[in-house]
C-alpha cells in the first residue's frame, strides 16, 4: 500500500503546515481564523483516510476529540480562546491521538514558560500570584466570598498569550526531535 515512513512524513508535514500558519496568524493578529482550523481539520481527516483508510479517519477523529475534550474547560472559563480550541481539534485530526498528545503536552509546557516570561517582563509576578491564590480559593470554596468576584480568567488587564505560537513551536520541536534523534 503506502510506505509507512512517507505516511509519517506526510502527516507531520500537514500538521507542521497547519501549526506554523496558526502560529504566525496568532502572533501577528492574535486570532486563529476558522478558514485555517476547519480546512486543517478536513485536510487531516482526508490525509489520514487516504493513507490508512477508515481506520485513519477514525484515528483523526479520535485525535480531534481528545483535543476538544481536554481544552473545552479552559475555553468555557475564558482561559483560552475558541480559535486555540479549534486549532487543537485540527491538529488532532492531522496527527491522530498519540502524536497529538505529545504536541499538546509540549504546547502547554511552552505556554507556561511564555506565561512566566511575560509575567516577569511586565513586572506582574506579585499581582499574578495573588490573583491565582484568589482563583484557587474561590474554586476550593465554590466561589464563596466577596473578593473572588473581582478576579476572573478574562480580566481586561490579563496578559494575553498566543497559544498558537506555543503550539507551532511544539510541533517544530517534535518534528526536529523525531527527524534528528528518532524520538517521539
Amino acid at each position: 500500500m503506502h510506505d509507512p515512513m512517507w505516511n509519517e512524513v506526510a502527516i507531520w508535514a500537514l500538521g507542521l503546515l497547519v501549526a506554523l500558519g496558526a502560529g504566525w496568524l496568532d502572533w501577528r493578529f492574535r486570532r486563529i481564523p476558522n478558514w485555517l482550523t476547519v480546512s486543517g481539520f478536513f485536510a487531516g481527516l482526508g490525509m489520514n483516510g487516504i493513507l490508512s483508510g477508515w481506520s485513519g479517519v477514525l484515528k483523526g477523529l479520535e485525535g480531534a476529540g481528545i483535543g476538544l475534550a481536554v481544552l473545552i474547560l479552559p475555553v468555557i472559563f475564558r482561559g483560552m480562546g475558541a480559535g486555540d480550541l479549534k486549532l487543537m481539534g485540527a491538529l488532532g485530526a492531522c496527527l491522530g491521538p498519540r502524536k497529538f498528545l505529545i504536541v499538546l503536552f509540549i504546547s502547554i509546557f511552552i505556554s507556561g514558560i511564555m506565561s512566566i516570561v511575560a509575567m516577569v517582563r511586565k513586572r506582574r509576578v506579585k499581582k499574578t500570584l495573588g490573583n491565582m491564590a484568589v482563583l484557587i480559593r474561590a474554586f476550593a470554596t465554590f466561589g464563596m466570598g466577596a473578593r473572588e468576584a473581582l478576579v476572573t480568567l478574562d480580566t481586561p488587564d490579563a496578559l494575553p498569550l498566543p497559544f498558537g505560537v506555543a503550539t507551532a513551536f511544539a510541533v517544530v520541536i517534535v518534528v526536529l526531535a523525531k527527524s534528528t534523534f528518532g524520538i517521539f
